[in-house]
C-alpha cells in the first residue's frame, strides 16, 4: 500500500483559528511555491551547458599564452578544452547536447508510468538528488581535467534520464489541488519556473564561465540537490493527505466543444451528471480508480494533436535554449559573459507570453486558437530577429523579448494547462489517475522535438545562421498547422455558445 504523507512542516503558518476555507487557500499557495521552486531548480541545472559553449572553443589568437604552454604561437585554439577544440566542435557540442534531450525525451514516456504508481515525494526526491549529483559530475570534470567526450556524454544521459522525474509530478501535484476554473492563469503564471530557472542558470554560471566554468555547473548542481531534501520534508501530493476536499475539475479540454456536437450535453446535462456523479460517489467512496495505460490516454481527445504541435514547439525554444548565447557570442561578437546575460532576456519574454496565453486562452475558452495565433506570430517575428535583431542593443532587447513570449507561450500553454485539462478530461469519468501519463505523453514527444533541434542546428549553424532560423521558422508553421482541427472545434463551440445565447434572451 502506498504510504502518504500525513504531516506538514507547512502547518506551523496557519493560526490555530483558521476556516477550513482559508487554510485550504494557504495549503495551495504552499503548493505552488514548492512546485515552483522545484522545477526551477531543474531548468536552473540544464541551462549552464549553453553558456559555458561558447567557453570551450572560442579564438584564443587575441590572449596571453601562458609561459609554461606548449602549443605553438600560431595555435589559436590552445585555450579550448579539449576535445572542443577540434573544428568540428559544433557537432560535438550538439552531440553532448542531443545526450541529455533523447535520453530525456526517451525517459519521460516511462517516468509518466511511475509517477502514477510511486509516492510523488520520494520520486521527486531521489530524481532532484541524482539530478544535481550529475549536474556537479559536469563541472568535477573541469576540476578533475578530463578530456574525454563519452564522459560528457555519459554524464548527459544520465541527468537527461533523472530529470524526466520532475514534469509529471509536478504538474500531477498541481492538477491534484487545482480544479479547471482559472487554470490556464494560474498555471500560466506558476509555468514561469521554467525562464526563471533559465535565467538562474545562465546568471550563476556567467559568474564563473570566464575563470573557472566548472563551478557553473557545481553550484547549480548542490543547489538542486538541496532543494531535494526540502521536497523530501514539505512536498504535499493530495489534498485529502492534509485534511483538505479535492477540486472538482468540471470536464476537460473538448468539454465545450463536445457540447456543440451534442446538444443533449448543455449546462442542464453537466449539473444533472454532476449531480449523478456525486450520488455515485458518495455511496462508493472507497473506490480507487486504477491508473491508465499509455494507449489509453492515448485515445483522449486533443492528445495526439497538442503532442505533436508540441514536438515542433519546443524544437524551436529548447534550440534558442541550447544556441542562443553561442549565436550572440558569434554574430554580435559579445563576451561569454554578456552572451549568456543577454539570452535571459528571451526567457523574461516567455514569461510574460505564458501568462499571457494562460489568461487569454481562459477568457476565450480556446487552449488551441491562442496556441495558433501566438505560434503564426512567432515565425514573422524570429525571421526580423535574425536580420535586424542585431542592428543595435535596444533593438535586440526588444525582439528578444518579443520572440521570448511568442515562442514559450504556447510551449508552457500546452505543457501545463492543457496538459492538466486532458489528464482530467471528462471521458475518464473522474478518473484523475491520467494526469502523470498524459502529462508525460504530451511532453515526451516534445521532448523528442527539444532533441532534434539543438541537433538539428548544430548541423545547419556550420553552413550559416540563416538556415538555423529558416529551419526553426519552418518547425514553428508545422506546430500550427497541427492544430487545425481543434482550432475549428472550438471555433464551432463558440458559435454553438453564442446561439444557446442568443436563445436564451429571445425566450
Amino acid at each position: 500500500m502506498q504510504w502518504k504523507l500525513r504531516w506538514c512542516p507547512a502547518e506551523v503558518f496557519f493560526p490555530p483559528q483558521t476556516s477550513a476555507w482559508d487554510e485550504k487557500h494557504w495549503y495551495r499557495g504552499f503548493i505552488l511555491l514548492i512546485t515552483f521552486l522545484i522545477y526551477t531548480c531543474y531548468h536552473m541545472s540544464r541551462k549552464p551547458i549553453s553558456v559555458v559553449k561558447s567557453r570551450l572553443h572560442r579564438n584564443c589568437s587575441g590572449m596571453i599564452q601562458p609561459i609554461n604552454d606548449t602549443h605553438s604561437l600560431n595555435d589559436t585554439t590552445w585555450c579550448n578544452w579539449a576535445p572542443f577544440d577540434q573544428s568540428n566542435y559544433k557537432e560535438l557540442l550538439g552531440a553532448v547536447d542531443n545526450a541529455f534531450l533523447v535520453a530525456y525525451a526517451v525517459g519521460m514516456f516511462i517516468s509518466g508510468i511511475f509517477g502514477e504508481r510511486l509516492p510523488l515525494r520520494y520520486y521527486l526526491t531521489a530524481g532532484m538528488l541524482l539530478s544535481g549529483l550529475f549536474t556537479s559530475l559536469l563541472g568535477l570534470g573541469y576540476f578533475w581535467n578530463i578530456h574525454a567526450l563519452w564522459y560528457f556524454v555519459l554524464i548527459q544521459i544520465c541527468n537527461g534520464l533523472v530529470q524526466t522525474t520532475g514534469w509529471p509530478s509536478v504538474v500531477t501535484c498541481v492538477g491534484n489541488w487545482f480544479g479547471k476554473g482559472k487554470r490556464g492563469l494560474i498555471m500560466g503564471i506558476w509555468n514561469s519556473h521554467t525562464s526563471v530557472g533559465n535565467i538562474l542558470g545562465s546568471l550563476i554560471a556567467g559568474i564563473w564561465v570566464d575563470e573557472q566554468w566548472g563551478l557553473s555547473f557545481v553550484v547549480p548542481g548542490v543547489i538542486t540537490a538541496i532543494m531535494g531534501l526540502i521536497t523530501f520534508f514539505f512536498f504535499i501530493e493530495y489534498p485529502e493527505d492534509v485534511g483538505c476536499s479535492p477540486p472538482q475539475h468540471h470536464g476537460g479540454l473538448e468539454e465545450n466543444v463536445d457540447d456543440a456536437e451534442d446538444p443533449g450535453s448543455g449546462p442542464h446535462s453537466n449539473r444533472e451528471n454532476g449531480l449523478e456523479s456525486a450520488v455515485t460517489s458518495s455511496k462508493e467512496p472507497s473506490a480507487q480508480p486504477a491508473a491508465i495505460s499509455f494507449f489509453g490516454a492515448l485515445w483522449i481527445p486533443g492528445v495526439v494533436e497538442f503532442s505533436l504541435c508540441l514536438l515542433f514547439a519546443k524544437l524551436v525554444s529548447y534550440t534558442f535554449l541550447y544556441w542562443l548565447p553561442l549565436y550572440i557570442f558569434n554574430v554580435v561578437h559579445f563576451s561569454a559573459k554578456e552572451s549568456g546575460d543577454l539570452s535571459t532576456l528571451f526567457d523574461v519574454g516567455g514569461i510574460v507570453g505564458g501568462i499571457l496565453a494562460g489568461l487569454i486562452s481562459d477568457y476565450t475558452n480556446g487552449r488551441a486558437t491562442t496556441c495558433c495565433v501566438m505560434l503564426i506570430l512567432a515565425a514573422p517575428m524570429m525571421f526580423l530577429y535574425n536580420y535586424v535583431g542585431q542592428s543595435g542593443i535596444s533593438i535586440s532587447i526588444v525582439m528578444l523579448l518579443i520572440c521570448g513570449a511568442l515562442v514559450n507561450g504556447p510551449y508552457a500553454l500546452i505543457t501545463t494547462a492543457v496538459s492538466a485539462d486532458l489528464g482530467t478530461h471528462k471521458s475518464l469519468k473522474g478518473n484523475a489517475k491520467a494526469l502523470s501519463t498524459v502529462t508525460a505523453i504530451i511532453d515526451g514527444t516534445g521532448s523528442i522535438g527539444a532533441a532534434l533541434g539543438p541537433l538539428l542546428a548544430g548541423l545547419i549553424s556550420p553552413t550559416g545562421w540563416n538556415n538555423v532560423f529558416y529551419m526553426l521558422i519552418t518547425a514553428d508553421i508545422l506546430a500550427c498547422l497541427l492544430l487545425c482541427r481543434l482550432v475549428y472545434k472550438e471555433i464551432l463551440a463558440w458559435k454553438a455558445s453564442l446561439s444557446r445565447d442568443r436563445g436564451y434572451r429571445e425566450m
